[in-house]
């Protein structure tokens, strides 16, 4: 059976690895979040290993701005949350605006460890358009991981974005070989720009 890694313990893990995510930090109060927020518009989610899709169960309010708003959602999410104890509330700073793709992989019992990257958000099961490659992945892997998508042209920002997806990818692939507890790896969504990116959500089984 597998076990959903402690957030910022996965989080750590990407720091490792260069893989850079969205500043977080847990909240046991709406005042915590408030001082979180610094006046500036943030995220709150609430982190459970008994409902890992927080965004269908409604478990995530985002661009909360000001004491009034946060703490009405802070209240909100915790009615919601309390059938699935134990859990945490996590706040995370807004990411800039961009394009979302999800980037991970798994542990496969025939191939092994494998990488995928994809358009992402609310788009994986509509579109299901991504690519897989067996780890370790070379730079022309993830390139032809890129090309391969019909959204390749969209997420790479017309190419201007290609060698930082292609780091992306090369980075994964490392830490998926490098940690053999982890069965799989969901970064979903990561939000990509011309020249920067933030992930914005973690799930690691081990």
């Amino acid at each position: 059976m597998f076990m959903q890694m402690e957030y910022f313990k996965a989080k750590k893990i990407l720091d490792k690895y260069g893989i850079r995510s969205i500043d977080s930090a847990y909240v046991d109060s709406f005042e915590e979040a408030v001082g979180f927020s610094a006046g500036k518009p943030i995220v709150l989610k609430v982190i459970s290993d008994k409902e890992l899709h927080k965004s269908k169960a409604g478990l995530v309010k985002t661009g909360l701005a000001g004491r009034e708003s946060i703490s009405k959602a802070y209240t909100e999410l915790k009615k919601k949350a309390e059938h699935i104890k134990p859990y945490k509330i996590i706040a995370q700073k807004m990411a800039e605006n961009g394009i979302e793709i999800i980037l991970g992989g798994r542990d496969d019992p025939q191939f092994g460890k494998l990488v995928l990257i994809g358009l992402g958000g609310i788009y994986v099961e509509a579109f299901r358009d991504f690519a897989i490659r067996v780890c370790p992945i070379s730079r022309y892997d993830a390139r032809e991981m890129i090309a391969q998508l019909r959204s390749g042209g969209v997420i790479s920002y017309k190419g201007k974005s290609e060698k930082m997806l292609e780091d992306m990818l090369l980075k994964v692939s490392s830490l998926l070989v490098d940690n053999q507890d982890i069965k799989e790896l969901d970064l979903n969504p990561a939000i990509i720009r011309e020249t920067s990116y933030d992930v914005v959500d973690i799930r690691v089984l081990v």
